[in-house]
Formats: structure tokens, sequence, C-alpha cells
């Protein structure tokens, strides 16, 4: 059987719906991968995540090898044992966070962001990998493309990703330019040291060269014609969301029909929707659960924007969050209570509005994909 099966193709955009057959069960795309960076989704638990529906669950290298250690991860059954989760997960590299902490995220340079302290613990960036120090214990640490991959086959992950240089958009083309051939070069490091270890885990490789559209090319070319199984876009995609739709679908119209497709750090409705139409399988992103924390709440009733729960005009407010939304929390909460829990700070109200977008946002894949496959996706979310 291969990796992926496509279902269903769009004849009005690239939109596909399709299985990735994974060791821990078929997972149905397009889906979103819930992030639980650390081996858990804050504040919302695995058995509540099987309640809900959640497919999938993408962890952390970067944190799981600082703490608690892969060592001790693969001792307890690796991360389905140690988090009791029995559905496909997928590892990233570590390269973002490592990174990110050199560079800065995308996020931090859009709002002008430079010099914040914690970027000093990347020591040194060489073809070798990279050298930083922890921000644990300030212990210097090493990651290189095999021991990334070393890594992740203790983690014991469904899907696992190359190592690679995420360049952020601030940097000159010349250093985009080679920081993409050396990520090339680390693709073929990784692939070579799965092979060693036999991993049966399934290898994504990454498409970098930030918003140019030659280095994009050249990238998408290398990595489609290397021997993964599956391909993520990743880097930096630009500082507005019309530049991003440009670079992704510009790689998209590149890509091999017979691979998966997964767009890393992905995760506002109208950004998924456009993905979709571009051809991309599958998305993460901290958004569901980080804006859950401040109280921002998905909502069919405001669609494309959130709902901020904390205002004072929910205070005596009556109805659910989402009153189209059948999850547990939408069934027995009101807005009122969960704009009180805010108020008073209880961890409860966090936890309800995790569930909460969460719940949507499966729900949400769910409607996406079942679209595709009668259809109607266009009419349904792109014309709406």
């Amino acid at each position: 059987m291969s990796f992926f099966t496509i279902q269903s193709s769009s004849q009005k955009s690239r939109a596909r719906a399709g299985i990735i057959h994974t060791l821990h069960g078929h997972l149905k795309t397009p889906c979103f991968m819930t992030v639980g960076t650390k081996a858990n989704v804050k504040t919302v638990s695995s058995l509540q995540l099987q309640e809900i529906g959640v497919p999938v669950v993408l962890c952390n290298t970067y944190h799981l090898h600082l703490l608690p250690g892969e060592d001790l991860i693969a001792e307890m059954g690796g991360l389905h044992g140690f988090m009791h989760w029995d559905k496909p997960i997928f590892t990233d590299s570590g390269g973002y966070q490592v990174f990110s902490m050199g560079h800065g995220s995308v996020s931090e340079e859009i709002k002008g962001i430079r010099n914040h302290p914690e970027r000093r613990s990347l020591l040194k960036i060489s073809e070798d990998g990279a050298v930083f120090r922890s921000y644990l214990d300030g212990s210097q640490k090493v990651i290189t493309p095999e021991s990334s991959i070393q890594i992740q086959h203790k983690l014991g992950a469904d899907m696992i990703a190359v190592f690679d240089e995420c360049t952020p958009f601030h940097v000159e083309k010349t250093y985009t330019r080679k920081s993409m051939e050396m990520t090339h070069r680390w693709l073929d490091r990784c692939i070579a040291e799965h092979k060693r270890l036999n991993s049966q885990q399934a290898l994504y490789g990454i498409i970098q060269g930030g918003v140019y559209e030659d280095l994009r090319e050249i990238s998408t070319d290398y990595i489609s014609k290397s021997e993964t199984p599956g391909i993520c876009i990743g880097g930096s995609l630009g500082q507005t969301k019309e530049q991003m739709y440009e670079v992704v679908d510009f790689v998209s119209a590149r890509l091999p029909k017979e691979k998966p497709v997964h767009l890393l750090g992905i995760g506002d409705l109208d950004d998924i929707v456009r993905g979709v139409a571009m051809g991309m399988d599958s998305f993460d992103c901290v958004a569901p659960t980080r804006n859950a924390r401040h109280g921002r709440i998905f909502s069919s009733e405001i669609p494309n924007k959130k709902m901020q729960i904390t205002n004072a005009a929910f205070r005596h407010d009556t109805t659910p969050l989402d009153k189209n939304c059948d999850c547990r929390v939408c069934q027995n909460y009101s807005k009122s209570y969960i704009h009180y829990l805010f108020r008073a700070k209880e961890a409860l109200g966090m936890q309800l509005c995790s569930y909460h977008n969460i719940s949507f946002l499966t729900r949400f894949m769910e409607r996406i994909r079942e679209s595709v496959l009668e259809g109607r996706f266009e009419a349904e979310f792109l014309n709406a």
C-alpha cells in the first residue's frame, strides 16, 4: 500500500481529498494537526482529544529533546505510549525552534522585534548543524541532520521531518540561497540516516527559498525529486497573506501529485481554505489553543474572525460560544459563565475555550473534506 491515496480531486481548483496511511491509522485529508508541543496539547488531555475526534497530533522535537529527552520517551513506549495517544503523530525536526532563536519568528519580524535576549541561545550555524544553549539550564547542545532523525526515531512518531534552516523574511537573498542549498545537503544526510536506521516512519522533506520565486522553484524541484514520501512547505512565506498565497500557489503548481503536502504553521480559517484550494493536504498551528488561552473563540457566528469572550458584552449572555457547535462546551456552558472564568482568572476558562476551538476546527476540516469529496468545495467555501 502506498503512503498516500487520493480519493477525489476538484475540477475547479487543486483541492483534493485523500488518505495518509500510517502505522497508527489512516489519516483522512485535508486535515489539521493539533499541536501538542511538549507531548501535550495545552490544557486539553489526550482523552479529551479522543472525545473530540482529533485525527492527528504534532509534537516538537526540539522541546522534547531538551525535556524529558528522547531516551526516556523511548523507554515509555515512544510518544504514543508516553502521552496515551493511539492515533497518528507528526514530529517536526526541531529546526524552526533552533533557528527562530537566532533569527526570530516571522511574527516578530512583522512587529519589528529584533533583539529578544532568548535568541542568544543560538551559538553557531554550520554545515555540521546547529550549536545552541538549552533554555532550561544553559548547557550547550548540538543538533545535526543525523541527530534530528535519531531523536525523532526514538520519539516514535508516524511522520517525521528533515532538519532544515528556517530562514526569516529579513535576510538577504544571498543568505537565503546559501541556507536553502545547505538545507538540501542536510536533506540528503537525513535520508541516509533514515535508511541506516531502517526506520518505518514517513519522512517529509521541507521546501525552502523564502519569498524568492526562483529559489522556491529550485527547492521545490529538489525536494519533489527526493525519496521522501511527504513534502512540507516551510520558511518565510512573506509579510502579508497575499504574499503567502502567491508563494504557496507558485510552489503548489510544481509539486508532484502523488505526495501529501503539509503547510507548516498555518491555522487561520481563511488561510486553510485558500491552502486547500491550492492543493495542501494538512496544516498545523498553535493558533486554536493559543487564541483560546486569551479568550479568542472560533465561531460560525462571525466567520473568519474571532470572538473575544472577555468583552463586557458577554457578561449577561446565556447563549453558547457557538449556537451551531455541538461540542460538549457549547452544549453545557454559556458565554456568561466562560466570560466570568476569564475575569476570575480561573484556568477552567482556558480549558473550555481550548476544547471548543479544537472541536470547531476539527469539524471545520471534516466539512471541507466532505465538500471536496462531493464536488462542492469551491461553491461552499470559496464563493460563500
